[in-house]
């Protein structure tokens, strides 16, 4: 039984005795109204009600008495009103039914859920064209209860929203790489059909339309689809890898043709682009290996944050991973959320756009754990001795640039102040401070070359990058610095 099956039935008892009487949520009819319209005010009705309401068939209308209803009309009544509501509401209500006995008598029971985006209203019409149950009727809602409606009324995520036409099991199962996720999740395959949907239901992947089909939404198709290119809306959302020759855009020498879904088509993303870039010889402490020229974990975590942070309301764009001889250049569609600032981005637990993508991205060990991941990245980075990360915004768009090693009188002045910041950043969430012999540590230099690094604190300190831990403390060997903001 279903578990809205025995508060339905405990409604119509409440509401036939001792005296016949509809109650807010739950209307009884014989059978089913030719006029339409009525049908659309009542569906529109019971979604605007919390916890939404029931209509039963099989019962006289006045009397109260339970007639029952033959199984010919039940097909008919349940295919007449998921046309109605999914032809003639917005947002559409979710329908489900149910047969059971009554009194020894079969009767229709039809669920109308609660939407969560309200005024639930016609069509054809405004949001003004919405109806609500009082006092056991529908009626009309009024402005004030508009404002209300308006007021209890979730906004759709784009995420939640239908990237699909209404499609068949058949139709999702091929459109849908469910078996990749699983193995993400590191748990068995479902095998039976039936299974696998509901949990692609309640993974939000899709939305189930009793009766008709189901719809891929946003999330279950940009995060699972075996080809988003069948996906009219995300087509262009797919990555981007682009290996140039040189320095610049002049010679293009490979190109990415990955098609699948962000989630289940990460590690070929990363295989692949591992593959395109040079090796380097890499000193950690006393040992020299050979391994690729880019952290790995630095790889996954700034691409995974691209994916997941992206402005998808920006059409015609899509992410992109721009590979030159000296640099990788990874963006995004959007600027930063208004609440994020660009040196303050280290540490600080992101705000996401995309809350089910990133969470899922999270549970699928994509990426790492709300704030750890650019910590990481920074570590890797200066392991690698790589010149600081540059994260940069556009109008829309949003760029982090990864460099290839390079020594320390081989940058910028100002690539040696942000690494300084970035440095101090790092050693602040360590639980610890940056001193002249950390930042030596960092660069790979000597206690000879401390003269060299004094200079550049001293230069990150005017550009207000980072502050003396203690100002009063006039020992300049044993000065300790944090990032200004502390």
């Amino acid at each position: 039984m279903k578990e809205w099956i025995e508060e339905a039935l405990h409604l119509l008892e409440t509401s036939l005795n001792p005296v016949p009487n509809e109650l807010d949520n739950i209307d009884w009819k014989e059978e089913l109204s030719p006029n339409n319209k009525k049908l659309c005010n009542h569906l529109s009705a019971f979604a605007n009600y919390p916890g939404g309401g029931y209509l039963v068939f099989g019962i006289e209308n006045k009397a109260g008495k339970v007639i029952g209803i033959d199984k010919d009309k039940n097909d008919i009544i349940v295919e007449t009103l998921t046309n109605i509501a999914y032809e003639n509401l917005e947002p559409p209500p979710k329908i489900e039914y149910s047969i059971q006995e009554f009194h020894s008598k079969s009767l229709l029971f039809v669920k109308i859920s609660e939407s969560s985006v309200k005024p639930v209203h016609i069509k054809s019409g405004s949001i003004e064209d919405a109806y609500i149950r009082f006092g056991g009727t529908t009626r009309k809602a009024t402005r004030h209860q508009i404002g209300q409606l308006l007021l209890n009324s979730k906004t759709l995520r784009w995420e939640e929203l239908h990237a699909s036409k209404l499609l068949s099991v058949t139709e999702v199962l091929n459109s849908l790489s469910h078996k990749n996720v699983f193995d993400l999740l590191k748990r068995p395959a479902l095998v039976e059909p039936k299974e696998i949907l509901k949990w692609m239901e309640d993974e939000r992947m899709v939305k189930k339309i009793n009766g008709s089909g189901y719809y891929i939404t946003n999330f279950g198709a940009i995060s699972a689809a075996t080809n988003l290119k069948s996906f009219d809306d995300l087509s262009r959302k797919t990555i981007r890898v682009i290996k140039y020759k040189g320095n610049n855009k002049v010679e293009t020498e490979k190109e990415y043709p990955g098609q699948m879904g962000y989630a289940i088509g990460f590690e070929g993303l990363i295989n692949f682009l591992t593959a395109l870039l040079p090796s380097s010889e890499i000193i950690q402490k006393v040992f020299r290996n050979i391994t690729s020229m880019y952290p790995e974990i630095a790889l996954r975590e700034l691409i995974a944050n691209a994916l997941i942070h992206q402005d998808f309301n920006v059409s015609g764009k899509g992410p992109m991973i721009e590979v030159f001889d000296n640099r990788i250049e990874i963006s995004s569609p959007g600027k930063l959320l208004p609440t994020k600032k660009i040196d303050r981005l280290i540490g600080t637990s992101p705000e996401s756009r995309n809350e089910l993508l990133a969470s899922a991205f999270r549970r699928y060990m994509i990426c790492e754990e709300r704030g750890s991941g650019l910590i990481k990245t920074i570590t890797a980075i200066e392991l690698w001795g790589l010149p600081p990360l540059l994260f940069e915004e556009g109008d829309n768009y949003f760029k982090v640039t990864m460099f290839a090693p390079r020594k320390f009188a081989e940058m910028t002045i100002q690539e040696r102040i942000e690494a300084c910041y970035q440095h101090a950043v790092l050693k602040f969430y360590s639980g610890s401070v940056m001193t002249n012999t950390s930042l030596r540590e960092r660069f790979k230099m000597n206690e000879k070359q401390r003269s060299q690094i004094s200079r550049l604190i001293n230069a990150a300190v005017e550009n207000g990058k980072i502050k003396p831990r203690n100002p009063e403390n006039k020992s300049v060997k044993f000065t300790e610095y944090i990032p200004y903001w502390v």
